[in-house]
């Protein structure tokens, strides 16, 4: 989906009406096009009392969350203290940032100018291409990684998912959308090359490949734990992909550069898919769609090589765009649901479980393993991966980067404050017979537990095993609010309100839905129908919820998949007789990179779909660590081109959060290497078992299947701590040799020479009157300046 250059009705004529300000902001080239504004923070009256009254307002909802204690607060305090923070962060913080560090210039072409293959290299409107970015990073990070973090309460999770994105996450992603768009899109791999040596490069480019694998692999076990035996979730995931077939084909043959048309034509067809689910679930049909485990881990890789392999304006941009749609969507639909329902939080701000290292969802301590469970929905290191060699080669202009980059992760930090709410405002009972699997719940329950008993009664028994308080101070129990037969008000309590939950949900169970994606499901369904059908429309919410979740984790996995093929075409380039595979535009290379890069999550998938406990109870720690490590990485090599740059005042924005996410990650990962908590631990448990000899049939199979994955995850938190310190050494290694040189500037990097633009594009979501303005004028002289040469 590109952004047209085609003049709109009534813009051929210009009259210049710029004031002397507007005039002096206005970026043209040498033939005079217009093609760029200067960012300026204009201060008046109005504007400084605005901001002073957000920062007012984000004070006092910080300190309600903060102090409050063996009382009841509003969820809506959440909303209020996350906008409000975002708001100053994006228009002060990132601001500086871009004029301080980035110092972007609209005057520069873009490599999506520069190239313009029309296939890798492709102009895309901004709102779009926002659409897609935020697709592309927003997968089940910031769905699942808060709710499990909100066992441990919810103060620490609220700090880290917003100062950690204000600080870390967002700046990560808009510093290496910047650096990579000003190497003509290059990837994090052979930035790193070219900028730490062969070694560094060498190092980051394998540890990129197994990481990505790691990651797709973990969203998508995700993705299939929501999406098995419903038939609702997998028709509507699958019908989005002709949808997309046919927004790609109208924006590009039928009507280029119609971005609303094509927004409403996709946003349309969308809605149509989501009801039909419905229609499908409850006909003949619905054994069709309804698929197990194993076949959709097929289905799903069969996808990804198709939208990986596949021009990107085809499949991945108009999917991505359309599944935004719905993101953005559906996330302003909760906000209106939570202001009305007004739910309370029912979790203390800090629960007991803070304090030890064996909580029922995840094991370990607040430090470090809150912040690498909660991961993407502050800091993600994959981000980094997407911002490099992926976005870049589509992005207009160099001042887009702060709304593309920045923004879009603000956009899933709120994602998490919702998936947060969605947790906190349900009984921590439910919470936790949700998201305990079988085998802890066997644990919790302890004697209580019985083979013979129902899931729901043991699932109660090991709620009232845990030593952990409400809000209130005290002990946690199991209730579902809903209606008794008559239509009236009722809370249902203990094993009956999972009964309840379960049936009110259109569920035959919801005990150990383990991942996250059944409680955000249910806690989303509490907010909608609040305003939206009432009690009788909660199963319909909850399945919509759960079609949104997959599609939200889905769009990351095809944009991966194409990441990582990237990265292991510029891999395999750098070996001599290999070298035609760095290059993206080649199609036999892109089908082999594109195999290897399926096959290898592929299989990591398959692994975790055979676990006992799902696979996401193995898979979330090492998708974190190994996320929040390559997260370290990509400071690491901002760090190095701001010192290259000469930028060394400013380089305190990224040494910060790498100091920080080095001693988070770390020590993360020599925890889950030795001692109790280590992966080694965990196997040799599985191999005492196993060779007791006291196992057999299924269970025998299921510790077989904990044994290799326990192995394979501890040698691969190896292989990142070794990977990660050495590469952390290389970059401290290239600061100081830069520093002692003295030699600063452009041409000690291997930034792409200027290049003149020859085209404008406004740079936020909405553009501003002067843009508005420019925009006339580059339509009128480009449409004289064609006639001229037609001439």
């Amino acid at each position: 989906m590109t952004n047209a250059a085609a003049p709109a009705p009534g813009a051929l004529e210009f009259k210049d009406d710029y004031t002397p300000a507007e005039a002096a902001r206005v970026i043209r080239n040498s033939k005079g096009l217009p093609v760029g504004v200067r960012p300026k923070l204009v201060w008046t009256p109005a504007k400084i009392a605005l901001w002073a009254a957000i920062a007012v307002v984000c004070a006092v909802a910080w300190s309600v969350l903060a102090v409050s204690r063996g009382e009841q607060i509003s969820a809506i305090w959440f909303i209020v203290v996350a906008l409000s923070s975002y708001a100053i962060a994006y228009r002060f913080y990132a601001y500086y940032i871009q004029i301080k560090i980035m110092r972007t210039d609209d005057a520069n072409a873009t490599p999506a100018e520069r190239v313009h293959d029309g296939a890798n290299f492709e102009r895309t409107d901004r709102r779009v291409l926002f659409g897609q970015h935020f697709a592309a990073i927003s997968g089940a990070g910031p769905l699942v990684g808060p709710i499990l973090a909100a066992q441990m309460g919810y103060l620490p999770s609220t700090l880290w998912i917003i100062l950690g994105v204000i600080f870390a996450g967002a700046v990560q992603d808009m510093m290496m959308l910047w650096i990579s768009a000003r190497r003509r899109g290059r990837s994090f791999g052979q930035m790193a090359t070219d900028e730490m040596g062969k070694f560094g490069g060498m190092i980051l480019s394998i540890f990129l490949v197994v990481m990505t694998a790691i990651a797709m692999a973990f969203l998508a076990l995700v993705a299939i734990n929501a999406m098995a035996s419903s038939p609702w979730a997998v028709f509507s995931i699958a019908m989005t992909i002709p949808i997309a077939l046919v927004m790609g084909c109208y924006q590009r043959f039928l009507r280029p550069g119609r971005v609303i048309e094509t927004t409403i034509l996709g946003f349309a067809l969308l809605i149509l898919d989501i009801v039909a689910g419905g229609w499908i679930a409850e006909s003949s049909l619905a054994s069709v769609f309804t698929l197990s485990k194993p076949a959709l881990v097929i289905a799903l890789v069969i996808y990804s090589f198709a939208a990986a392999a596949l021009p990107h304006w085809l499949l991945v941009t108009p999917r991505d765009y359309l599944s935004t749609l719905m993101k953005i969507g559906t996330l302003a639909l909760l906000v209106v649901g939570i202001v009305i329902a007004n739910p309370s939080v029912r979790f203390p701000a800090v629960s007991e479980l803070a304090f030890v290292s064996n909580g029922p969802t995840f094991s370990g301590s607040l430090f470090p393993f809150l912040f690498i469970t909660i991961a993407c929905g502050a800091l993600s290191g994959f981000h980094g991966a997407v911002a490099s060699g992926l976005t870049p080669k589509a992005v207009e202009k160099e001042n887009q980067i702060r709304m593309i980059g920045y923004g879009s992760m603000l956009v899933e930090s709120f994602t998490a404050i919702i998936a947060l709410i969605a947790a906190v405002t349900l009984s921590q009972g439910l919470y936790f017979s949700t998201n305990m699997s079988a085998a802890q719940i066997q644990a919790a329950a302890g004697q209580s537990y019985s083979a013979s008993a129902s899931a729901e009664t043991n699932a109660v028994a090991a709620v009232d095993g845990l030593k952990v308080s409400d809000i209130e101070g005290n002990h946690l129990a199991t209730t579902w609010e809903s209606t008794d037969e008559a239509g009236n008000p009722r809370t249902y309590e203990g094993e009956e309100a999972l009964t309840r939950a379960a049936a009110d949900l259109g569920e035959k169970t919801i005990v150990s839905r383990t991942g996250g994606a059944t409680t955000f499901a249910m806690g989303m369904a509490n907010f909608l129908k609040s305003y939206l059908g009432g009690q009788g429309a909660m199963a319909f919410w909850y399945h919509f919820a759960i079609m949104f979740e997959a599609l939200f984790i889905l769009t990351t996995v095809d944009n991966g998949t194409r990441v990582a093929r990237y990265q292991i075409g510029e891999l395999l380039g750098n070996v001599r007789k290999l070298r035609k595979f760095a290059d993206p535009t080649w199609k036999p290379g892109n089908i082999v990179t594109t195999l290897i890069a399926t096959a290898l999550w592929g299989g990591l998938l398959w692994m975790g779909v055979a676990d006992a406990n799902g696979g996401i109870n193995s898979m979330v720690p090492i998708f974190g660590i190994s996320n929040q490590l390559l997260a370290a990485a990509c400071f690491v090599l901002v760090t190095v081109c701001v010192v290259k740059m000469g930028y060394v005042k400013y380089a305190w924005v990224t040494i910060v959060p790498l100091v920080w996410d080095v001693a988070v990650t770390f020590t993360a990962d020599v925890q889950k290497i030795f001692g109790p908590l280590s992966y080694f631990a965990v196997a040799r448990k599985y191999q005492a078992q196993i060779a007791s000899g006291s196992l057999e049939g299924k269970a025998l199979e299921n510790a077989q299947a904990g044994l290799s994955n326990a192995y394979l995850d501890g040698v691969l938190s190896v292989f990142f701590l070794v990977m990660m310190a050495a590469f952390v050494v290389v970059g401290v290694v290239v600061v100081v040799r830069t520093l002692a040189a003295g030699r600063f500037g452009a041409k000690t990097t291997s930034e792409e020479l200027f290049a003149e633009s020859q085209w404008f594009a406004p740079s936020g979501l909405v553009a501003t009157g002067l843009e508005k303005k420019v925009q006339r004028e580059y339509a009128a002289k480009l449409h004289a300046l064609k006639a001229e040469a037609a001439e």
